[in-house]
């Protein structure tokens, strides 16, 4: 999480599931609850997460992984 770039909450897809589950956004925008939930729910992480050197980001769109990598 220390590399990321992108804010903390985009590692947390929220999608049908997370709905499903009653989760609100507003909940996971600091890194504390955030880790807690993946690791409770690992399903809800948004996926690929790309890492070069001391930058990560969450890699969607997928152009954003190019970019990174160019």
């Amino acid at each position: 999480m220390a590399r990321l770039e992108d804010p903390v909450a985009d590692l947390v897809r929220k999608d049908s599931q997370f709905k499903k589950l009653g989760l609100d956004e507003a909940d996971y925008v600091e890194a504390g609850p955030v880790i807690d939930l993946l690791v409770a729910k690992p399903r809800l992480l948004q996926r690929p997460i790309v890492v070069r050197g001391d930058k990560a980001i969450v890699g969607r769109p997928k152009d954003r992984i190019r970019a990174l990598l160019s």
